[in-house]
């Protein structure tokens, strides 16, 4: 899996011009899921992220997580974090799952999220989605499994 965390005051994602999930302050998380992945590596970076420490606290250091600050997460499926741009100018995806697992992988990811961080809202698998996003910091890292 490759997830790129991106910290933000609000995020939301629309589908056909109607919004399908919105959070304020969090984390837009958008997700790709490769062929080796497995529910373990769904919920270990699940676990990494919500204790992930890349709040401010007090003191202005970054020290909170999104637990403690009661924040909220919006989740994106994005397979082109696996394309590989090496050879040529077109990238390839070989390295994706394919999309029934990583739809499967998506859902059980979202759903373990939602079991652990009650405001966890997602995108539509496999959709034209637009994201909208006012990045915090900005803060922005990458996961991988």
């Amino acid at each position: 899996m490759r997830i790129i965390v991106q910290r933000v005051t609000s995020a939301s994602v629309e589908v056909n011009g109607d919004i399908c999930g919105k959070i304020s302050s969090g984390y837009l998380l958008l997700i790709g899921i490769g062929h080796e992945d497995t529910e373990e590596d769904c919920r270990r970076l699940a676990d990494k992220i919500i204790n992930l420490r890349i709040f401010s606290d007090e003191n202005d250091k970054i020290n909170l997580s999104l637990r403690d600050v009661g924040g909220e997460l919006l989740i994106v499926s994005q397979f082109t974090l696996y394309a590989d741009c090496r050879k040529g100018n077109r990238p390839n995806f070989i390295q994706a799952a394919k999309p029934d697992e990583a739809e499967r992988l998506y859902n059980y990811f979202a759903d373990y999220c939602r079991s652990k961080i009650k405001r966890t809202e997602t995108g539509i698998f496999g959709a034209d989605m637009k994201v909208n996003l006012v990045n915090d910091g900005p803060f922005t890292v990458m996961l991988e499994s």
